[in-house]
């Protein structure tokens, strides 16, 4: 492989009120390496902060792969809780986060794609999580990911076999939300932004957050009614239905 000598570090924007985060080693599969951790973590820090941003993209450059993980030299000696903070911080992002997989994705990447609430694939594409393989134990967060998206018999298949599954298959397992052709990706974020731009801001972060508790099993988030009450109370609500009855 030839060395990318204008890419390097992942790159961030915010455009038209959406964040994006765009890996950017495509000759090295835009994997991900130790020295990419603290930008990742400060664009993470960046979004969150925003008062302008209403979602969160994640893509990769190039059309061969989305990403191949973490940098498997690094691994052994490199491979500490900066990471996993990474991956959970991007978990518990408030906004919307969109994860436009440009190609295959591999290893830890595929977590990456989970920690997102939308996997956007296209064909052709492949996944594989090596982790056995290569003689490592998955970190629980991780697993819990796997387990909670796709349930524990697929988690099992992916983690304990290593085996390589195709895009179709990771439509039909719910590792993808979506799968299109490659030159129409563009135009399916395009369509998840708009959508999400035409909802409630305040309303999709707290539905994303009850969410989430729900899914982890948090008790109190399957009875807690306070987002839908302050919801009713909202000036926010009248006004909407006021518009549709316009």
């Amino acid at each position: 492989m030839n060395d990318d000598t204008t890419a390097g570090t992942p790159r961030f924007a915010i455009r038209n009120q959406i964040a994006e985060i765009t890996l950017d080693r495509p000759h090295h599969h835009n994997r991900i390496d130790p020295d990419d951790l603290a930008p990742l973590m400060a664009h993470l820090q960046t979004v969150r902060e925003s008062h302008e941003c209403r979602a969160l993209v994640i893509t990769g450059t190039g059309t061969q792969t989305f990403s191949s993980g973490y940098t498997l030299t690094a691994i052994v000696e490199q491979l500490d809780g900066r990471f996993e903070a990474f991956l959970d911080a991007l978990e518990q992002c408030p906004l919307p986060t969109i994860c436009a997989l440009n190609g295959s994705v591999y290893g830890g990447a595929t977590d990456l794609a989970l920690c997102c609430d939308f996997r956007i694939g296209v064909t052709g594409a492949q996944m594989f999580m090596p982790a056995a393989r290569i003689g490592l134990h998955y970190y629980p967060g991780g697993m819990r990911r796997y387990v909670t998206a796709l349930g524990v018999a697929n988690a099992k298949r992916l983690f304990l076999t290593g085996i390589t599954i195709d895009a179709a298959e990771m439509l039909r397992i719910g590792f993808l939300t979506d799968l299109i052709d490659t030159n129409a990706l563009n135009e399916r974020v395009a369509h998840y932004v708009d959508a999400i731009r035409a909802c409630e801001p305040g309303v999709v972060q707290s539905m994303k957050t009850q969410l989430n508790q729900i899914a982890a099993g948090e008790r109190d988030a399957l009875v807690s009614r306070r987002g839908y009450e302050d919801s009713l109370a909202s000036e926010e609500l009248r006004a909407r239905l006021a518009a549709l009855k316009r």
